[in-house]
């Protein structure tokens, strides 16, 4: 059976930490595949400033020629909020699946809709972000113990980059090269992208 690591959200943009994750996840947990899943409406967030076509143009041109990274759909093609474990429930059943999350995910993991359910079809993998914990919170913990499910940690060295300070940078007019794939760049100066 396929092992598929899913690295879900907004990628308004995707940038090179995304990138980087994707790639650790795929060797350090030898996946056959890394998929990013761009969400849709995501319900705990503010409205992305890209449209879903063009966060999925950005992805494609991101990952174009790198082996084992591909672009999932299904959150964008949804109607209506994004909840990841409607996703888990729609996925193909002829794979085994891990879901990629950020050191500061975990920690509010526990308000995600039906995470309980969320750890009863995926595996979970963290990876480490600056002045995040990697210990679970006692009830995540305690349900991956009743799953009989350990959370997998991500070979990853962390690096400091933010969409959100991509962003700002952007806005003003300030460099990103060595935060952004240079598709990427000249996709969001063709299309005029994150300015105020």
């Amino acid at each position: 059976m396929k092992k598929i690591g899913l690295l879900g959200g907004s990628f308004d943009p995707v940038h090179l930490a995304h990138l980087a994750l994707a790639r650790s996840a795929r060797d350090g947990l030898h996946l056959d595949q890394v998929q990013l899943l761009p969400a849709g409406q995501p319900w705990q967030r503010s409205p992305l400033q890209a449209s879903p076509q063009q966060r999925c143009d950005m992805i494609r041109l991101a990952i174009a020629g790198t082996p084992g990274i591909a672009l999932n759909t299904m959150e964008v093609e949804r109607h209506g909020p994004t909840y990841t474990v409607e996703t888990l429930r729609a996925l193909p059943q002829d794979a085994a699946y891990v879901w990629l999350l950020g050191a500061d995910q975990l920690a509010n993991f526990c308000t995600w809709q039906a995470w309980e359910d969320i750890i009863a079809l995926v595996d979970l993998a963290v990876a480490t972000r600056p002045g995040s914990s990697l210990t679970p919170p006692p009830p995540l913990a305690a349900a991956l113990g009743q799953a009989g499910r350990q959370l997998q940690q991500l070979p990853f060295s962390d690096m400091p980059v933010s969409a959100s300070e991509i962003r700002r940078r952007l806005a003003q007019d300030l460099p990103v090269d060595d935060l952004l794939p240079q598709p990427v760049i000249d996709y969001i100066r063709t299309h005029h992208l994150y300015h105020d």
